[in-house]
């Protein structure tokens, strides 16, 4: 398809989707909601994509909402800004923390609002080293949205997501890390053969045993203790259940490399 707000590519079983508005910083318009939004939903049950890949084009990942898209008329009435994160925004966290396989981010410069939490939604975060992350709402006299008040707390802790959410400082990639925010970091010129690595890895691995990893550590917050070990115990169930268990266990005995189909 001609996509106009995005580019997308499909190689060795992986899914690439870049933001391409760099103008504005890769800033989101509806038009690019819509097509992001429309290539997820295909990659989520396809199952010829075994490892998706979110970055940006130009000198940013994403700068959130992009401003212009919204007009503020300050002699009519307040907009509903909520319309847009249910329409838009939650839906897609929801798709990203939802797929059925490995979702990377490369983060290749600024990820400020929405657009650095669209980042902690992905599963792997690697970032560039000049990159970095910006809670930047409150400038705006708004609160974070698009999971940020959810996954902030999880990641950093409730002081450190206090701090960034109120003075909505810039916080740099390599603290990031150190904060486990993210996973890793890279030198600004390995980036992109680093997360490519990464996700070519990732698509050659028993991709139906690590979207239950994924479900499993996600729903582990709200779980008791009791709760996750019994969800442990049922989604094991289901792992030995699949084919690519029985090919793991076969490989290993055999001394051979594994075939897996994600199945």
């Amino acid at each position: 398809m001609d996509y106009q707000t995005i580019l997308v590519e499909v190689k060795n079983a992986v899914g690439y989707l870049t933001f391409n508005r760099p103008k504005s910083l890769n800033s989101f318009n509806v038009d690019m909601h819509t097509e992001v939004a429309a290539v997820l939903k295909q990659w989520s049950s396809d199952p010829a994509i075994r490892c998706v890949v979110i970055s940006g084009s130009g000198r940013g990942f994403c700068a959130g909402q992009d401003l212009g898209d919204r007009v503020v008329d300050p002699n009519a009435a307040s907009p509903d800004l909520s319309y847009s994160i249910q329409t838009y925004y939650n839906p897609l966290i929801k798709t990203i923390a939802n797929m059925p396989k490995p979702v990377i981010c490369a983060v290749n410069g600024v990820a400020a609002g929405a657009g650095a939490n669209i980042a902690l939604a992905c599963d792997l975060v690697i970032a560039a080293k000049s990159a970095n992350f910006v809670q930047a709402f409150c400038r705006l006299g708004l609160v974070p949205d698009s999971g940020g008040t959810w996954f902030l707390p999880q990641l950093v802790g409730p002081a450190r997501a206090m701090g960034l959410s109120l003075l909505g400082d810039k916080l740099p990639a390599q603290t990031a890390k150190e904060w486990g925010m993210i996973w890793d970091v890279a030198e600004d010129n390995e980036l992109t053969d680093k997360v490519t690595q990464l996700a070519e890895h990732l698509a050659k691995q028993p991709t139906f045993g690590l979207s239950l990893i994924k479900k499993a550590i996600r729903q582990s917050s709200d779980n008791s203790f009791e709760e996750q070990l019994q969800l442990e115990a049922d989604f094991q169930r289901i792992a030995g259940r699949s084919e690519d268990y029985r090919e793991g266990v076969q490989a290993f005995m055999q001394k051979r490399s594994a075939n897996f189909q994600g199945r």
